[in-house]
């Protein structure tokens, strides 16, 4: 359901006889942000700048889902709550730490955020996997505040890449992670 509305958000921007232009509504942006428009610190996260940018996006988003397909297996109710969860935070923590960032789109910090909630999930059910995920993802976010994004991804996505949202995805993560246990019993895992 996430796929079918980030193509159909990225369907409905492309130019033709019945162009909608979805970005103008529906982007990151700062100052609009600040005059009321709120629903954009989630919805930023569901546009992209190009095809390659959403099939990257899309292709990362399901990696993920299958990686750690054990925490989300018969639970879609609870992967939408996460989703929206680290939609949420992540519009709120660009708003909040980054004011100088006045536009994004993308899932790209979603994923990131997600990317850690599995690790952790896999940590706590004893996964020792998990320990190196959630290494690797902090090293690589950690790469990219000090040096950058790759200079490749950014023209193909036709954008600087917002490694502030990669950052604020991971911290999203961490913090849906450790807050999960309140909620958790509502989700029973099944032992596999």
């Amino acid at each position: 359901m996430i796929s079918l509305i980030c193509i159909g958000l990225f369907a409905a921007d492309l130019p033709s006889p019945s162009f909608w232009p979805t970005d103008q509504y529906f982007s990151y942006q700062y100052d609009a942000i600040a005059h009321g428009q709120v629903w954009r610190l989630i919805t930023g996260n569901l546009l992209h700048t190009n095809l390659w940018h959403l099939l990257m996006n899309l292709a990362g988003f399901w990696v993920i889902i299958f990686l750690h397909e054990v925490h989300y297996k018969q639970h879609a109710g609870k992967l939408l709550l996460l989703f929206f969860s680290l939609c949420l935070l992540e519009g709120i923590g660009l708003y909040i730490f980054y004011p100088s960032l006045k536009a994004y789109v993308g899932l790209s910090g979603l994923l990131h955020g997600l990317f850690v909630f599995g690790a952790v999930m896999d940590i706590r059910r004893g996964y020792r996997s998990g320990y190196l995920l959630l290494l690797g993802v902090i090293i690589k976010v950690g790469y990219e505040q000090l040096f950058g994004a790759s200079d490749s991804i950014t023209q193909l996505i036709n954008a600087r890449v917002a490694t502030e949202s990669h950052f604020v995805g991971l911290i999203s993560g961490m913090i849906c992670a450790l807050c999960w246990s309140s909620v958790v019993h509502r989700f029973k895992y099944k032992k596999v």
